[in-house]
């Protein structure tokens, strides 16, 4: 054939360094900190739940498109139950549509609300299917990079660039914070000021909040909350994060009718329903008590001081996240520079797998000496990769 066998503008956004990485990773016998999976199941009981809805026959089959009655009644009332002091509940007829997982929730919130040209306001470092989605969709990408502060080993929103960046061409923000890979949690102040030129320039938002719960310093506040952004947001949020069943693949989308309604539209042309059964579960795991979100944060947030101070003592700059269970690292401590030589490098170094973050950049010399460790298994585990880690200062 004459022509290539893959869109062109989806064939520059093959991150094929995860694979490579975790094939370096069982080679090298190395432990793996690349890809952000657990290495423990979730909570017993939601997993009873899932082989309960199995035996029961509930699932089996196609469920409602929108997702099981089960599911959207108990996100809607997880939104009630965590974010109702701040105004904010959705309607789960017409207002929660359930996907599958958040990275489709992302491809069909592109495809619904894009025409081809529109611009798309993105956060860089930026989750890999942010880039693929807006160009299946025909958009136009353009990024505002998120700078690292060394003194405060953080990373900060430049405001200014932001509003410089908006165009009459722009269509929606899509923003994400939690934020991975940097660990970053926007501020209150941040937030303001995202929804305030919003809602000036009459922008849609796309927020991707799958960390929400995942908050160790400052809080977790939902942009559709703040005023005039309830209309013009659609938040998405799944369970993989939240209760380790990454493989379940069940997220969700709220907003307003309209733009839900728009979401589904393109969903039924993409998975059309899935994960029928564990949608009965994750519809259980949402009512779990506040002890369980409470226990879960304080365990992540000594697994990432094991790693983060693994990492220091390697000698890396270690950029402590707010939230999230990633965290980022400067390799130029070490005399080094380039993120991509230094990952495939350290399984034979140390023994351990990473990322480097140019590769969830446009301006990949933005993101060129910065590496991501992710830091959601076990403590016994993360401590043995820190003793590795020693051996880069050695």
């Amino acid at each position: 054939m004459d022509r290539p066998l893959l869109n062109r503008r989806l064939a520059e956004f093959g991150t094929t360094i995860f694979a490579e990485m975790s094939a370096l990773a069982v080679r090298t016998g190395s432990i793996n900190l690349g890809q952000g999976f657990p290495d423990a199941d979730g909570p017993e009981e939601v997993r009873e739940a899932a082989v309960r809805a199995l035996r029961d026959g509930r699932g089996n089959q196609y469920p409602p498109g929108p997702g099981v009655p089960e599911l959207r009644t108990a996100v809607a009332a997880h939104q009630e139950r965590h974010y109702g002091h701040l105004g904010l509940s959705y309607d789960p007829d017409s207002e929660v549509l359930v996907t599958a997982g958040a990275t489709e929730a992302i491809a069909a919130s592109m495809l619904a609300l894009l025409e081809p040209g529109d611009e798309v306001i993105a956060l860089e470092p930026y989750y890999d299917s942010y880039a693929a989605t807006i160009a299946m969709a025909g958009g136009r990408r353009v990024p505002v990079t998120l700078r690292a502060q060394p003194e405060s080993g953080s990373y900060r929103l430049d405001l200014d660039e932001l509003r410089d960046a908006v165009t009459d061409d722009t269509r929606l923000i899509l923003l994400n914070t939690p934020h991975n890979p940097t660990g970053t949690v926007l501020s209150r102040d941040e937030l303001t000021a995202v929804a305030e030129l919003a809602v000036e320039r009459n922008l849609l938002v796309v927020t991707d909040e799958v960390y929400e719960h995942l908050v160790f310093e400052g809080e977790h506040l939902p942009l559709a909350s703040f005023p005039g952004m309830r209309e013009r947001t659609v938040t998405i949020s799944s369970a993989g994060k939240t209760f380790s069943f990454t493989g379940w693949k069940v997220g969700w989308v709220t907003g307003p009718a309209e733009l839900v309604g728009a979401v589904r539209s393109a969903k039924q042309f993409l998975t059309y329903v899935s994960a029928g059964p564990f949608q009965y579960a994750v519809a259980e795991a949402l009512a779990l008590p506040d002890a369980y979100y409470t226990g879960l944060r304080d365990d992540l947030r000594t697994k990432r001081d094991v790693l983060a101070d693994g990492l220091a003592d390697a000698g890396l700059k270690v950029f402590r996240p707010s939230g999230t269970y990633f965290i980022t690292t400067d390799i130029r401590p070490l005399g080094e520079s380039d993120g991509f030589a230094f990952c495939r490098a350290l399984p034979e170094r140390a023994g351990v797998v990473a990322i480097p973050n140019a590769v969830f950049y446009d301006h990949k010399e933005q993101g060129a000496p910065f590496v991501r460790f992710a830091f959601c298994k076990s403590v016994e585990v993360l401590a043995e990769a820190a003793g590795r880690l020693k051996a880069l200062s050695a």
